[in-house]
């Protein structure tokens, strides 16, 4: 039986969320929160049907719940989501594309979405709340923590570990066992050998 989800957002990134959503077979999309001013629009198909102060009305066993703004500079709004949604005690789910591979010995955190052609490869572990975005790589024994952005063709190689709240840009390469410092922003395209950038 498929479950119930409603989307957090309204932006670019839920364009790309319910291509994923809808590839998995495992949801129905019942709509979207976003600002009151596209209160009664649709995205793709789907009626945008209040503000996050509404989302209480929807708390319940049978419904689930997706961030799908993005985040490239910031985690402020996506973590006070979180947060809001955590207080309704709304059940936030992980999301994984049909078209990814995650190993069955990798972990992924409630509130993530694991977007088309990503692989995540064995014992690697992704937190809450995190995007890895289309055709990135997570190799084997990478740590990767809460609400971080690993955007489109990044490469994250074997043991590293990503503290919470970065951002790998797009096609950037993390070397092997490298710690990035929470809060990083590491430019697109960078092969990155050391500490992270503080954005």
């Amino acid at each position: 039986m498929m479950k119930n989800i409603y989307l957090i957002g309204g932006g670019g990134h839920c364009v790309s969320c319910i291509d994923v959503i809808e590839s998995t077979k495992e949801f129905v999309i019942k709509g979207i929160f976003d600002r009151q001013e596209n209160v009664g629009q649709m995205i793709l198909g789907y009626p945008i049907i209040g503000t996050d102060e509404d989302i209480e009305k929807y708390i319940s066993k049978d419904n689930f719940f997706l961030i799908t703004l993005g985040q490239i500079k910031s985690t402020e709004v996506r973590e006070k989501l979180a947060a809001h949604v955590a207080r309704l005690q709304g059940q936030l789910v992980k999301v994984i594309s049909s078209r990814a591979y995650v190993s069955p010995h990798a972990q992924i955190g409630a509130g993530t979405i694991v977007m088309h052609d990503v692989l995540v490869n064995a014992n690697a572990s992704v937190g809450d709340h995190c995007i890895l975005n289309s055709k990135s790589l997570v190799e084997h024994d990478a740590q990767i923590g809460n609400f971080c952005h690993v955007s489109t063709g990044a490469i994250i190689n074997g043991s590293v570990n990503i503290e919470s709240r970065s951002f790998i840009g797009s096609n950037a390469v993390v070397k092997h066992s490298v710690t990035v410092s929470a809060n990083s922003l590491i430019q697109a395209g960078q092969f990155h050998q050391g500490k992270g950038v503080k954005s």
